[in-house]
C-alpha cells in the first residue's frame, strides 16, 4: 500500500542537476493554493474560439466590402442568387402565410435583382403573346387576316418595369418619411420592397397565359385569385412596417397598395384581352321594281 509520502510530489533529477550546476536560477513551485494575479498584471488569452470567430469576422467584412456603385462589382451583388434561393422565393411569394413576413424570412439575408428582373420580363412576354392569341382566337370570320401587333410588348414592358420600380420606390419614400429620421427596428429598404414586389408579380405570369381561355367569367375569376394571392403578400409584408402608425395612415396605406396591384392586372386585362365584338354589315337592299315602273310611265307622259 502506498504512504502519505509516496503520494508527494517528488523532485526530478534533473532538476537538482540543475540546481546544483547554477544555485542562482529562478525556480517556479507549484503549490495546491492559486495566487491572485496581481493589479499590474496583464494578461491576453485569445482561445481558438474566439480566434476563429475573429477570422470570421474579418472574411465576412472583406466578403461585404463592395466596390463604388460605378463599378461592376457594386451591381453584381444584387444578382448573387443559385436557383434553390430563387425557387424557395417564388414558392413563399405565392403560398404566403399569415405571421410568416416575406422579407424576414426569404429576402432580408439576400436581397436580389435576379429574380425580379426576370419574372417581370417574363410576364412582359407572356402579357403580350397571350393578348394577341385571345385576340386571334376570338375573331369568327374565316377570312380575317391575322396581324401580330408588337407594339403590345413595348407598352407592356413599359407598364410593368415602371409599375415594378415607381411603386416600390413610392411605398419606400413614404414609409421611411412616416418612420422619421430615426428608422424602427424591422424597417425595408428600397432593395427589399423591390424584390417583394418584384416576386408578388410572379403569380400573373401563369394567369395571363390562361386569359386564352376565351370565357369572360373565367377570366375575371382567375383576375380575383390572382389578386387575392399577390395582394395577401403585400399586406402581410408592410403591415408590420404601419401598423404603429396611425389606424387611418395604417389602412389607407395598405389599401393603396392592394388597390394599385389590382389595377395592374385589371388594366392588362381590358386592354390586352378585349373580347372581339362582331357587328353583322347588312347587305345593301335594292329599289324596288315600283320605282322603275313608274318612272317609265313619266317618261312616256313627256314625250307625248
Amino acid at each position: 500500500m502506498a504512504t502519505p509520502d509516496d503520494l508527494k510530489f517528488q523532485e526530478f533529477e534533473e532538476a537538482t542537476d540543475l540546481l546544483s550546476a547554477d544555485p542562482g536560477a529562478t525556480t517556479l513551485s507549484v503549490s495546491s493554493t492559486s495566487t491572485a494575479p496581481t493589479p499590474g498584471d496583464v494578461k491576453l488569452d485569445l482561445s481558438e474560439n474566439e480566434e476563429g470567430q475573429g477570422e470570421n469576422s474579418e472574411l465576412l467584412g472583406r466578403e461585404k466590402q463592395t466596390g463604388g456603385f460605378w463599378t461592376f462589382e457594386y451591381y453584381q451583388s444584387f444578382f448573387n442568387v443559385d436557383t434553390m434561393q430563387v425557387l424557395d422565393r417564388i414558392k413563399g411569394s405565392v403560398m404566403p402565410l399569415p405571421g410568416r413576413n416575406f422579407v424576414k424570412h426569404h429576402i432580408r439575408s439576400n436581397p436580389d435583382l435576379y429574380g425580379p428582373f426576370w419574372i417581370c420580363a417574363t410576364l412582359v412576354f407572356s402579357v403580350a403573346i397571350s393578348g394577341n392569341l385571345s385576340t386571334f382566337l376570338s375573331q369568327g370570320d374565316p377570312q380575317y387576316h391575322y396581324r401580330p401587333q408588337f407594339h403590345r410588348v413595348t407598352i407592356a414592358a413599359v407598364a410593368v418595369f415602371l409599375y415594378a420600380w415607381l411603386v416600390p420606390l413610392c411605398v419606400w419614400g413614404f414609409l421611411t418619411w412616416r418612420q422619421g429620421t430615426e428608422r424602427q427596428t424591422g424597417g425595408y429598404t428600397f432593395l427589399e420592397t423591390v424584390c417583394v414586389y418584384g416576386y408578388s408579380l410572379f403569380v400573373y405570369i401563369p394567369t395571363s397565359v390562361l386569359w386564352i381561355i376565351p370565357f369572360e367569367w373565367l377570366r375575371w375569376l382567375l383576375i380575383l385569385v390572382a389578386m387575392v394571392i399577390s395582394g395577401s403578400l403585400l399586406v402581410i409584408t408592410f403591415w408590420p412596417a404601419v401598423r404603429d402608425d396611425t389606424k387611418l395612415t395604417a389602412f389607407a396605406t395598405v389599401t393603396t397598395i392592394v388597390l394599385l396591384h389590382a389595377l395592374l392586372a385589371i388594366g392588362c386585362k381590358m386592354y390586352f384581352f378585349q373580347t372581339a365584338v362582331h357587328t353583322v354589315t347588312p347587305a345593301p337592299s335594292l329599289a324596288p321594281p315600283s320605282s322603275n315602273h313608274t318612272g317609265m310611265l313619266t317618261s312616256a307622259a313627256k314625250s307625248q
